[in-house]
């Protein structure tokens, strides 16, 4: 009986600190974003950091499929229908 409640706990403590660990994972990756992004500005100093801080606080925006779909047709036009297709798949994929 013992190792069963020690197994349930340790299940339980391992499904808590699962989604505390993605979400970590996607603020560092956002963290990185961001200073890459004051990199790319060549950003120093006081105004470094505000970038920073403002690009942490904003909220990402949700490009929609039918958006995207969109942007890879007007990618592929005038291509074969075989090289659009190919094109159409590889750029739904990206980002």
């Amino acid at each position: 009986m013992t190792k069963l409640t020690t197994l349930l706990a340790f299940a339980l403590a391992a499904a808590v600190a699962m989604p505390a660990a993605a979400a970590e994972n996607k603020q560092n990756t956002k963290m990185s974003d961001c200073q890459a992004q004051a990199g790319e500005k060549k950003l120093e100093g006081k105004d470094r950091q505000n970038f920073v801080n403002q690009c942490l606080k904003a909220k990402p925006t949700k490009a929609s499929s039918s958006n995207k779909m969109a942007e890879c047709n007007a990618k592929t036009k005038g291509m074969s229908k075989e090289e659009a297709a190919k094109a159409r798949s590889e750029c739904m994929k990206a980002g």
